[in-house]
């Protein structure tokens, strides 16, 4: 069989996974949601953690908007919920990276004159114990074919890895590496796509194999890094408010209060349902939901 014909389909589904998380978003003050909820139709023996990949989403926000669906055998013919809609988080909404480990999703704000627009993926975090930290950083080094030094920490938990891997497909730091100004915490691609929408680094922020080389491209050396948590964001979109609740076990608050105080800074509470806002607290299927009145 002639290799171009095999080469055909596998570049179209790349060019298709690549194409759907990249793509480049407008946003202004009084419109702050991004992106179109859409649904899609199994075929085949699909699970969630395929589906969510070709459509540039993390595990978890196919999971979380799908609650009732099995993820390794939603079904045949079965219409899942594609959630690649997004309210912009509450940090300075001008240019730089902006990491949201509560959505477990990075936003790239792009410098530009006359526009204002932003690339956002989905990412990986650190897990109970390692978590990724919070605070503000800076890009301070940009790696092509990283070769991963190994923690010591990581040697003591796992003593037959080598001191160095090498750049290749075992290396589970992937293509591409940001080095932040925060100790060994990089952002990076991987070798194992099923942890992009889980907590399962040593700390790092792990983004899918096709989506490392377009971040690290786009972005400068000494970009700003903000990593929040932020389980609450409220936005505005054709002048109707909406709200998008997280789960995040790491965090001890009430949601309710935390939207109140969010819609009272935005000087949006006036304009809200309650009954609307409560439901979509309880739900927390991470999909903005509409709550005007």
């Amino acid at each position: 069989m002639n290799s171009r014909i095999l080469l055909i389909p596998i570049f179209i589904t790349l060019f298709f996974a690549s194409s759907v998380s990249s793509e480049v978003y407008s946003y202004g003050k009084d419109n702050t949601v991004i992106g179109v909820t859409t649904t899609y139709k199994i075929k085949d023996n699909e699970s969630l953690i395929e589906i969510a990949r070709k459509f540039g989403i993390g595990f978890n926000e196919i999971a979380d908007s799908n609650p009732d669906l099995d993820p390794f055998v939603p079904g045949v013919g079965i219409s899942v919920e594609i959630p690649t809609s997004w309210v912009l988080p509450d940090a300075a909404l001008s240019n730089g990276i902006v990491i949201n480990l509560s959505e477990m999703r990075l936003y790239y704000f792009l410098k530009q004159l006359r526009s204002m627009s932003v690339m956002t993926f989905p990412i990986g975090i650190g897990s109970e114990g390692t978590d990724t930290p919070v605070g503000n950083f800076k890009v301070i080094k940009k790696i092509v074919r990283p070769s991963w030094y190994v923690p010591e920490s990581i040697r003591k938990e796992k003593p037959t890895l080598p001191k160095v891997v090498p750049p290749g497909p075992d290396n589970p730091l992937g293509s591409h590496a940001l080095r932040l100004s925060l100790g060994t915490v990089l952002i990076h691609g991987t070798n194992k796509p099923y942890g992009v929408g889980r907590r399962v680094s040593h700390g790092c922020i792990r983004l899918y194999p096709e989506d490392i080389p377009r971040l690290f491209q786009s972005v400068p050396n000494g970009v700003r890094v903000t990593i929040v948590r932020q389980p609450v964001k409220v936005g505005i979109k054709n002048n109707k408010v909406y709200i998008e609740v997280h789960k995040d076990k790491l965090l001890n608050i009430n949601y309710f209060n935390e939207a109140v105080n969010l819609l009272i800074k935005k000087n949006l509470l006036k304009r809200v349902d309650t009954e609307k806002m409560y439901y979509a607290i309880t739900e927390k299927s991470g999909v903005p939901v509409k709550i005007s009145n």
